[in-house]
């Protein structure tokens, strides 16, 4: 309310204020510790240098900084210094093996405020675009520093980083291939793909999960999103010959053999409701309702 008011009476940049003041947070958790677990500078620094890449993005992505970010942001915004701090242990090796089971602690409350802020945003009217793409950031970078997380430690090769870098992968891919870009249908094989991914990855980071049991957790994680994203991009390709052909009528013979049946081609979220953040359908599997 307070930030609401002076938005309004001010014309103060509040977004803006918002995001360094969710920079205290972080450092009081990074002070933590330091002091009560000998963490090295090294972590504060590369936290504080996170959360502050990750303000620099909202706040170029907010393109009404005298509008306050509003509650359900603020929940993921909280979220995203949790994340920060997972991430500045990546700089200290030594230290993130001695401590993965806080890690893993920082990581679970990140996953826990995963659910509290949809729930602030539905309570609260404040549900938007805007957020629920933030959100989805978000979930993707925590996935890829938990990868980055478990591969510093040595307990698992470096091939479990594709697990968090197929979904910038199919990003970049959109670059190339604009038909990747079209919006996918609300998939429960995605919700729960996705959910056995984070899952695995939490639990494969803390100490009583075995090397040769992560490996197999992670694995299976790994394949199952590979199949995940090879069936969106058979399903993205045959919609493309569809919308060909039904612009071109002539060209209905050439694209029958690639048509999706008509009971299966359920319409996909309105673009519009993608944000400013870019991304595609497969991507969303954490967005906020």
């Amino acid at each position: 309310m307070i930030s609401s008011f002076l938005g309004r009476r001010y014309k103060r940049p509040v977004a803006y204020l918002e995001l360094a003041a969710g920079l205290l947070p972080v450092l009081v958790l990074a002070l933590t510790a330091w002091l009560a677990l000998a963490a090295p500078p090294g972590f504060i620094a590369a936290a504080v240098l996170a959360y502050a890449a990750l303000g620099v993005v909202v706040g170029l992505r907010w393109k009404r900084p005298a509008r306050p970010l509003g509650a359900a942001n603020r929940v993921t915004l909280l979220r995203g210094g949790l994340i920060a701090l997972i991430a500045g242990t990546l700089v200290v090796p030594q230290a993130l093996a001695e401590h993965v089971d806080v890690v893993a602690a920082l990581a679970l409350a990140a996953l826990v405020l995963d659910g509290v802020d949809g729930w602030v945003a539905r309570r609260t009217g404040s549900a938007s675009a805007f957020g629920a793409r933030f959100d989805m950031e978000l979930d993707a970078f925590l996935i890829l520093v938990l990868c980055l997380c478990l591969m510093t430690i040595g307990k698992v090769g470096a091939w479990v980083v594709a697990i968090g870098a197929l979904r910038y992968v199919f990003v970049l891919a959109m670059r190339v291939l604009p038909w990747l870009a079209r919006p996918l249908p609300d998939s429960l094989r995605r919700k729960l793909i996705c959910v056995w991914q984070v899952a695995s990855l939490l639990a494969s980071l803390s100490s009583w999960i075995q090397p040769e049991l992560a490996h197999m957790l992670l694995g299976v994680a790994l394949l199952l999103l590979i199949v995940s994203f090879g069936i969106d991009i058979v399903w993205l390709r045959r919609r493309r010959f569809a919308a060909a052909s039904a612009s071109n009528p002539f060209a209905e013979s050439a694209a029958q053999g690639a048509r999706m049946p008509s009971g299966l081609a359920v319409p996909g979220p309105d673009p519009g409701q993608q944000g400013s953040w870019g991304g595609s359908g497969q991507a969303q599997q954490g967005a906020r309702s």
